[in-house]
């Protein structure tokens, strides 16, 4: 919960651009209820997506009601129907309802041409539906490049090869949602498709927050949403489980990069940034700026 602080003091000009801090007028008249968060799941592994993020969530102090949505124009298979129809809704559920918060997550599918996915017109008709009943969403690697492509018509770009390990970035632009973070963020990666850079740097309504030498840019903001290339929300052994996958499947593909210790032990090394960064969009981007009455 916000400090809350005379705005006259000189502690409260200090701490206002790095802090969770609230003026005494602002607390006092403020009324408290439950953010709704909205879930956008595209993974076919559901189950373990909802375990890696809502965990991340649940690190904030404010209480947050969780809404979980699947695409009906398309159903995987890998997520039991009992599950989903327990406890997923479909977009037309949701029609007429506000959020404070949303997050679309990524999806394996980062080769194909955005206008192939099945579900592609009914993703549109979602992200259109956010910019206005939303205050904010969060869009994770395919799910942000799905964003910056619909959004500010950013090309998705192949790469020589898998972007597959945890990388350095470092801040480009200070924000509030870099918050607590150190000077160099890990950030795992897992991904055969990047963003056009130079269209990026020419698009003044995008803000660069953190890049990598080697993972390029991979968080930006918009006045509204932000979009993280990289998966913040992966737990310690995810990049080990998809690379036995991928090797059980014959892909050739490298161990990842910067993950393992000289052992060969894996290092859970963004963790504390991960949490920090959730923390900082559900209490900067959403709780601050979303009005009481949804």
């Amino acid at each position: 919960m916000p400090l809350v602080l005379s705005e006259d003091i000189p502690a409260y000009s200090f701490l206002k651009n790095n802090a969770f801090i609230m003026g005494v007028d602002r607390a006092t008249h403020q009324d408290i209820r439950p953010q709704e968060v909205l879930l956008i799941n595209l993974m076919p592994t559901k189950i373990e997506t909802e375990c890696q993020i809502l965990s991340l969530l649940a690190n904030s102090p404010l209480q947050v009601n969780i809404t979980l949505l699947a695409t009906s124009s398309y159903v995987g298979k890998n997520t039991p129907k009992s599950h989903l129809d327990k406890f997923y809704v479909n977009f037309s559920d949701i029609l007429g309802r506000r959020f404070d918060g949303a997050i679309v997550t990524g999806a394996p599918i980062e080769q194909m041409p955005f206008e192939e996915v099945k579900y592609w017109q009914e993703l549109v008709e979602i992200m259109d539906y956010l910019r206005s009943h939303c205050t904010s969403t969060l869009y994770l690697c395919w799910g942000a490049m799905a964003g910056l492509y619909h959004f500010h018509n950013i090309a998705k770009t192949s790469l020589d090869k898998k972007l597959f390990g945890v990388f350095d970035h470092r801040i480009v632009q200070a924000d509030l949602l870099l918050t607590g973070l150190d000077d160099v963020v890990r950030i795992p990666h897992s991904r055969y498709s990047g963003i056009n850079e130079t269209q990026v740097q020419q698009t003044k309504e995008l803000k660069i927050l953190l890049a990598g030498e080697e993972s390029g840019i991979s968080v930006l903001k918009d006045s509204q949403d932000v979009f993280v290339l990289g998966h913040l929300e992966y737990v310690r052994e995810t990049l080990q489980q998809e690379y036995i996958r991928d090797q059980n499947k014959g892909v050739a593909i490298d161990a990842p990069q910067h993950y393992y210790d000289a052992n060969g032990n894996i290092v859970w090394s963004w963790r504390s940034s991960a949490s920090m960064f959730f923390a900082n969009w559900l209490n900067f981007s959403v709780y601050q700026v979303t009005p009481f009455v949804l």
